[in-house]
């Protein structure tokens, strides 16, 4: 027996109740992927910011569906299992959607190494500020090569990143 067609308001509204809360949940699995172990000697300092990559492209394709209290939520969630200081990544986080937020009109339909150049630079303010934060809670000033070489990895993986938000993008969401 066939199955009756569902009427495409429904559809809409179905598909809306998936794809919405899609930008807060890839941004969610950002963070849980930059918690997970590996064995490797230092990663634990040097794990690449997935989650800026993730806030980066949703606060430029689809802002609407990242707000601020999410990224606070995540952020305070990432200090508090990675024992860093509570708030320390929620800034970032919201610094970062408020800098691209801005700055979002040069960003939008422009060739990738262009998208690339503007999280590079955010990589480098969002690692320059960790670092400086870090240096002033501690009361010293603290090593600044192993910042240096986060913000490189970050920066050298977001290719990678950008490609799979966007073809999850625009799987479930279309051109967007």
């Amino acid at each position: 027996m066939a199955r009756p067609a569902i009427p495409a308001s429904e559809r809409r509204h179905v598909d809306t109740l998936v794809v919405r809360p899609l930008p807060i949940l890839t941004t969610l699995l950002a963070a849980v992927i930059s918690l997970q172990p590996i064995r490797i000697p230092g990663y634990d300092e040097l794990t690449p910011a997935f989650t800026l990559m993730a806030v980066y492209h949703w606060t430029i394709y689809r802002p609407d569906l990242v707000p601020p209290l999410s990224l606070l939520m995540i952020g305070v969630a990432q200090d508090l299992v990675t024992g860093a200081p509570v708030g320390i990544t929620a800034l970032v986080l919201l610094f970062a959607r408020a800098s691209v937020l801005h700055q979002r009109r040069y960003f939008v339909n422009r060739p990738f190494p262009f998208m690339w150049a503007g999280f590079a630079m955010l990589t480098g303010g969002a690692m320059l500020f960790v670092w400086l934060l870090h240096c002033v809670l501690d009361g010293a000033m603290l090593d600044s090569r192993v910042t240096a070489f986060r913000a490189v990895l970050t920066i050298f993986l977001f290719p990678l990143a950008s490609f799979l938000l966007g073809r999850t993008q625009r799987a479930l969401m279309g051109a967007g």
